[in-house]
């Protein structure tokens, strides 16, 4: 790391050293001549040789395909397509995008989000028509949204209850304390 300028130079041999080159042939015409003196054994045949033959012959192997058998075919079995299995994906897309799509959504079925939107916009209103109408908005009947609404609600804070905190680092908590907000129905 660091620029160039602060690394240790690199110093090289000045001399050639005694052992460099010992195993490297002199001359080009001596590595020619250890090829020649090797012996000419052919590295393949046209034919199969007894050698390759008895390499060939493994008898574990040959014992445990005699045992499997020869192969049994299920002829009645239904090929695999690979197009068909796209097909379906895809059709199965196009239908959850249809149903997700808000002109064909389905009765008292919400995302969390829109949930979460109605429960909050739930807390301000006044009346019994008015959150008939926020029912109608969001697409879910008065019965099943007060029905849920027994058991769920957004987050609210308690206002009387907040504290503030300065750690010895100087960093600031607030803890609060949330609470259950009903409408007040008229």
């Amino acid at each position: 790391m660091g620029n160039s300028s602060s690394k240790a130079a690199r110093r090289l041999p000045k001399e050639k050293p005694s052992w460099a080159g010992t195993r490297t042939p002199s001359e080009q015409g001596s590595a020619q001549e250890t090829r020649r003196s090797m012996p000419s054994r052919p590295l393949a045949f046209e034919h199969r040789t007894d050698a390759v033959e008895a390499d060939a012959k493994d008898p574990q192997f040959m014992s445990k395909l005699s045992r499997l058998g020869p192969v049994q075919v299920d002829h009645h079995m239904r090929p695999v397509r690979p197009a068909d299995y796209i097909q379906n994906m895809y059709r199965s897309r196009i239908q959850s995008e249809v149903e997700a799509s808000p002109s064909h959504s389905t009765r008292n079925r919400l995302l969390a989000a829109s949930l979460s939107e109605l429960l909050e916009s739930r807390k301000t209103i006044k009346s019994q028509a008015e959150l008939q109408a926020l029912a109608e908005r969001y697409g879910i009947d008065v019965t099943k949204l007060t029905e849920l609404a027994r058991f769920i609600n957004t987050p609210s804070i308690d206002g009387g209850t907040i504290v503030k905190t300065v750690n010895q680092d100087g960093e600031e908590t607030l803890t609060m304390m949330a609470q259950w907000v009903d409408p007040k129905l008229e």
